[in-house]
């Protein structure tokens, strides 16, 4: 076995500057201020362009520019960690599956692992757990004490296509069953026919039913056409009042992948430079390996600097993420991979 590392892995190594930190978001006793969202502006949404080439070349320079080893890359994972909005969302999901899953979240890495790692300080926990609405009441339940916020998917989600009231309505309903976050899914057509007030208002109205429950918009990237779409919907969406843009569902043919994430997060810094408002980001669908979530992490450092690698500004989306990453912690305290079901979800 290795020689046990330092305290904490000295996790403010992962926060050491690539270069000039830009402003700092807007804090407040709770954390980041809230974006209010702002008027629709047209003009600027209908003349944002997008170059789709140079996209592509800076995306498949992220995974290659930045490189972390040892307890460095240790470090990062268990910030990543911290960041993943443990997630199950399947047809056959079960109170008791849900129960085991928010065990997990409240403790995800291992006892001997975190022991072995002296990371104990930390209390480590996930960022949330994301559920359907009728798990919610569950894991909600599953979850009190812990301080652990529970997400639920809605507004008729993954296609988001039942009637207006009804995705309200199931709005509503999760955030009284005691959800902090709500994901809503976009109507996807409004995007691909250029019909931006229309997306305003339907996502500036999932706003106002939220109150107080933070919103992830999930933009389906994979089903909106051309990444100069992707670049409008977000800032539609952020105008109008989006806590985090997402990328997908995870039930497209195409997820998170770096030009997509990479067209957000620019949006994302653009907004901010525009109105002093942090918007978080959350790339969703397909992150299955350390190694990705390793890229995602060093694409939001690059790009927008450390404050977004926390959790009321990033989130993972993920399932199987957390498997993979203790497997890598397990290789670095005792220079072996395990099997995956010495990690279990549930």
């Amino acid at each position: 076995m290795q020689s046990k590392p330092e305290p904490a892995l000295r996790l403010a190594r992962a926060d050491a500057p690539l270069r000039p930190e830009p402003p700092q978001p807007r804090l407040t006793d709770a954390g980041v201020e809230r974006n209010p969202g702002t008027p629709l502006d047209l003009d600027l949404v209908r003349t944002l362009r997008v170059n789709r080439s140079a996209v592509e070349r800076r995306a498949a320079t992220i995974p290659t520019r930045r490189t972390v080893k040892k307890e460095w890359q240790a470090a990062w994972l268990l910030r990543a960690v911290s960041l993943i909005d443990l997630t199950t969302l399947a047809g056959d999901d079960t109170p008791g599956n849900v129960r085991r899953l928010c065990a997990k979240a409240a403790r995800p890495v291992r006892g001997d692992l975190v022991a072995a790692l002296g990371v104990e300080d930390l209390r480590l926990t996930v960022g949330a757990v994301c559920v359907y609405h009728a798990m919610v009441p569950t894991a909600v339940d599953a979850l009190e004490g812990t301080g652990i916020p529970v997400a639920a998917v809605s507004t008729g989600f993954p296609a988001g296509l039942s009637p207006l009231e009804e995705r309200v309505r199931e709005i509503r309903a999760s955030v009284a069953a005691g959800a902090k976050e709500i994901d809503i899914v976009i109507t996807r057509g409004h995007v691909l026919t250029g019909n931006w007030q229309a997306l305003y208002d339907e996502v500036r109205m999932f706003r106002e039913a939220c109150g107080d429950a933070h919103m992830k918009s999930i933009l389906a990237t994979g089903e909106l056409a051309t990444l100069g779409n992707v670049a409008r919907a977000s800032m539609v969406a952020m105008m109008a009042g989006s806590d985090f843009i997402k990328t997908s569902t995870g039930k497209e043919g195409v997820n998170a992948t770096l030009p997509f994430s990479l067209v957000m997060v620019r949006m994302i810094r653009e907004f901010y430079e525009a109105t002093g408002f942090a918007v978080g980001y959350k790339p969703a669908g397909g992150i299955r390996s350390a190694k990705n979530a390793l890229e995602y992490l060093y694409l939001m450092k690059d790009e927008l600097g450390n404050r977004w690698l926390k959790p009321d500004l990033f989130r993972f989306g993920a399932s199987s993420l957390l498997t993979d990453i203790e497997r890598q912690l397990e290789h670095f305290v005792t220079g072996r991979y395990s099997a995956a079901h010495r990690h279990p979800m549930v």
